[in-house]
């Protein structure tokens, strides 16, 4: 992979063919990166055109510039919303979840639940998570040949979801379904409705368009009726039980977004990103033999799984005047969207960013928001689930090797994996 993709971004894309808004431009695991690397070297500050309802946006594609834009919610506001979809005032009040909030109340919702992310409680799952581990692993090396996503980077984390809100592994699958069908809202293999369908429309008011929300709403509806008034220490009791600093408590429709946040984040990044490190390590035969001789640097590979995954491709603000930026004149209302991804291939922050290194120390990536007051609050949770996983999986393998296609989700949101069949050695 690392060669081909060198190879593949060295020949060059006229910026005029760069198209960020063609969601087929992100389906064959090439196209993207090099469109990320004409823009930084050519227009890195790039206006991107859109077809209608949308009006076009800055495409922002260098790391430094990203930082800068990620750390200032003053003047790049997620308030308008954090993807492409254009919404107007009502639509906010129905939809906005922490993610579409800044300021004093967004870091009064962090702080609902933010001590169930920290590193003593992490700390407290370890167990919990390697025995889960090697039970997905023991389960699914057994049959020899198997899809690496459906069972070992759907099923982990979504125990591991299953977990944090106190709900029976039964209902793993729902969990699995509900973030296919929500983040997978331009993709056809997935999606109810697609984005900006005719149909959509009657979903205007639903988180992503996506009638699945319907699901999960009702879904979390009931676990707070029961967990409401109680003493649990799961994700869903602390929303209901817990004032959130500001004094202001969460109304329905702010429990709904935040509960449907938790199912859709609690699972698709960190198994995009364990499914994009499983495929580097075949690809890379060499840094995978790295890792077997030497465990001890996985927490350090870690790192790097994270910068090459990029799970998440972009996350949109809104201009709240007018800035200058990377030599362009933004205007107040104008969408301003971090393309993390090509931030996480920025030759002035990383050397050689297209060679996948598990040594790779100076490793300044941006896949979870770095510096910004919107750091994922589960990063140390990914961080440790990843490195658990690949401590567990690496002394199992002898020989792993890809038997088919690795089709990838239509979409230029999600950077994700829907298959990776492959066929294993044990050691």
């Amino acid at each position: 992979m690392t060669e081909t993709l060198t190879d593949a971004v060295r020949e060059p894309l006229p910026l005029a063919d760069v198209n960020l808004a063609d969601l087929d431009n992100f389906t064959d695991g090439v196209t993207p990166w090099r469109m990320f690397h004409t823009l930084r070297h050519e227009d890195p500050v790039h206006w991107q055109p859109e077809e209608a309802p949308n009006s076009g946006f800055w495409a922002v594609t260098r790391h430094e510039d990203i930082v800068r834009v990620d750390r200032d919610p003053d003047t790049f506001t997620s308030t308008r919303f954090v993807n492409l979809e254009e919404v107007d005032d009502d639509q906010i009040k129905k939809r906005a979840s922490i993610l579409e909030l800044d300021g004093v109340r967004h870091r009064a919702l962090r702080s609902l639940i933010q001590r169930q992310f920290g590193a003593n409680v992490i700390a407290g799952y370890t167990d919990f998570l390697r025995g889960l581990t090697a039970r997905t692993l023991d389960a699914a090396l057994a049959k020899g040949r198997f899809d690496f996503v459906a069972d070992v980077s759907a099923d982990f984390p979504i125990n591991v979801l299953a977990r944090l809100l106190d709900v029976p592994p039964e209902d793993n699958q729902k969990l699995i379904d509900w973030g296919n069908r929500i983040i997978g809202n331009t993709d056809p293999d997935y999606a109810d409705v697609l984005l900006h369908s005719a149909e959509s429309e009657q979903y205007r008011d639903l988180p992503f368009r996506s009638p699945a929300s319907l699901e999960v709403f009702a879904y979390g509806r009931e676990l707070a009726r029961q967990r409401r008034g109680g003493d649990g220490t799961d994700l869903v009791s602390r929303l209901v039980n817990t004032t959130p600093r500001d004094g202001v408590p969460l109304s329905a429709q702010d429990f709904d977004n935040y509960f449907l946040l938790l199912v859709v984040a609690g699972n698709e990044t960190t198994r995009h990103t364990i499914s994009h490190s499983m495929l580097a390590l075949i690809q890379h035969p060499e840094q995978l033999a790295r890792l077997q001789e030497d465990p001890s640097l996985i927490p350090t590979a870690v790192e790097e799984f994270l910068r090459w995954a990029s799970p998440v491709y972009h996350f949109r603000r809104t201009a709240t005047r007018d800035v200058e930026l990377g030599g362009k004149q933004i205007k107040e209302g104008d969408k301003v969207v971090m393309w993390f991804a090509s931030g996480n291939r920025d030759e002035e922050a990383f050397g050689n960013p297209y060679d996948f290194d598990v040594t790779r120390t100076d490793n300044d990536h941006v896949t979870f928001g770095k510096g910004s007051p919107h750091l994922c609050l589960g990063n140390l949770l990914a961080r440790t689930e990843i490195r658990i996983m690949f401590e567990e999986l690496i002394p199992r393998l002898s020989a792993i090797r890809l038997t088919g296609d690795v089709p990838r989700v239509r979409s230029n949101f999600v950077n994700g994996i829907k298959k990776l069949p492959v066929e294993v050695t044990p050691a």
